[in-house]
């Protein structure tokens, strides 16, 4: 047995040109602090995006992180200077979290830890990544240093030759972590669980972050749908689901000992096969009388919102809907899977109505900037949401690899995405064209405003 391993944990930086917090948690590693506390590792995280430490406060030359309703709003920021690969655009770059001195200073208080576990989310913020392990190989160069999350999935060979890191966790991380902290440590928990499954993982370590604003909840992990722009399926091959009593009791802990209200769904997938799964939720939630607001930033799929799923919806407190809608184009929505049938939108919208859902709370996903995508298209779908009285939100595609669409946006973006995840950023229009660029973007967006 030995004594109990120390893992510091890490959510790095994020370096773009804007970012906020909408129910922004690192979900996946503090499920993997869950499992290994329950294994009986030491803990400490180092949250780089902490909003709530008060030193930042007092600091010249930092934007606030004014906070919004619901527990969102901003994250501090500073200016910093742009990649070479950015010089190209004029806008300002910035790092969002806390500053590289109190980073250190953390690193500092920090008992010397055994192994450093550092997570990652879009493959365009690595640089905040390569920041995070390069200070943390400064102070402990003989830890070793394992990536995983995202970007160390979608682009492991690049995160191989430019992370810093020691080891590469690609896919679903538990079974493998495990594995590889008992090499790495030579500590073997009471409780070895090499086959971890979705229903019996503890919950995540909320607890860890020194203030909480909310939860975020994975009720499923995949999606069965295979849009071609998506990368559920790369990272979660599997469609699973948990118990929805199990997560209810989940919902029940975070309130009673954290007051907890408000709970962001991260799922792809929540309204599929509804009576056997949101449904039976949304009853024991509201059997147990849990006084929760839940919100939606993924957005639902259209076809599953029957007039019984949105009164659902409705009673048990969701504030914010976003909906799926991605195109009111009928060839399009062909091309993205058909999803969305004809009349499936207004009749949602007439169902969420009904429900007593307000038509300005709803907002509705349009995607912009596909491969070959025409601006009138997108105009033509924001009009459409906007003649149902919902808002429109414009999701600039971000190109992926791995997915169907990959190869379509690699023929026609005039960016090296290839050898630059740099350049996957939605906010550059990837994919733009001589008839579909960031004029045309602010164009659209215009057409968005109330």
């Amino acid at each position: 047995m030995g004594n109990k391993p120390n893992i510091l944990l890490i959510n790095p930086w994020i370096y773009d040109f804007a970012a906020h917090d909408l129910w922004s948690k690192p979900l996946g590693l503090l499920i993997l602090a869950g499992l290994l506390r329950a294994q009986g590792y030491n803990l400490k995280l180092l949250d780089c995006l902490d909003v709530h430490d008060s030193r930042l406060q007092a600091i010249p030359g930092i934007k606030p992180a004014t906070r919004r309703g619901f527990g969102t709003g901003k994250f501090y920021r500073t200016q910093v200077p742009k990649p070479s690969s950015l010089q190209q655009f004029d806008r300002k770059y910035y790092r969002f979290g806390i500053t590289s001195e109190m980073f250190q200073e953390r690193l500092l208080e920090a008992v010397k830890p055994d192994a450093v576990l550092v997570t990652s989310t879009m493959t365009y913020w690595y640089p905040g990544v390569q920041e995070s392990i390069r200070l943390v190989k400064e102070h402990f160069s003989d830890v070793p240093l394992v990536l995983g999350g995202i970007y160390a999935t979608l682009c492991r060979e690049h995160a191989v030759r430019n992370s810093g890191a020691d080891h590469i966790i690609s896919g679903p991380g538990e079974n493998q972590i495990l594995k590889l902290l008992e090499e790495l440590t030579r500590y073997s928990p009471e409780k070895p669980s090499h086959d971890v499954e979705l229903d019996t993982l503890p919950w995540p370590a909320f607890d860890l972050l020194p203030q909480l604003d909310y939860i975020c909840t994975l009720t499923s992990r995949g999606c069965p749908h295979r849009c071609p722009y998506c990368a559920s399926d790369l990272l979660f091959p599997k469609f699973i689901r948990r118990d929805p009593i199990g997560v209810a009791d989940e919902l029940e802990y975070w309130h009673k000992k954290y007051s907890i209200v408000n709970v962001a769904f991260y799922d792809d997938a929540l309204l599929l096969d509804a009576s056997k799964h949101i449904l039976p939720l949304l009853a024991e939630v509201r059997r147990r009388d849990l006084p929760v607001y839940f919100h939606t930033p993924n957005g639902l799929h259209i076809s599953g919102l029957s007039a019984e799923v949105c009164e659902a919806l409705f009673l048990a407190g969701f504030k914010t809907v976003r909906l799926g809608l991605e195109t009111g184009d009928d060839q399009r929505q062909q091309q993205l899977g058909a999803k969305v049938k004809p009349g499936a939108f207004s009749s949602a919208m007439d169902n969420l109505i009904w429900a007593g859902f307000q038509p300005e709370e709803i907002g509705v996903y349009l995607l912009c900037g596909l491969p070959g995508q025409d601006p009138n298209e997108v105009a033509h779908s924001i009009r459409m949401v906007r003649d149902h009285g919902a808002r429109p939100y414009l999701a600039e595609y971000s190109p992926i690899p791995g997915t169907p669409m990959w190869s379509e946006a690699l023929s026609c973006s005039p960016f090296d995405l290839v050898n630059e995840p740099l350049y996957h950023n939605n906010s550059l229009l990837p994919c733009q064209s001589e008839h579909f660029g960031l004029k045309e973007l602010q164009e659209l967006k215009q057409l968005c405003r109330f």
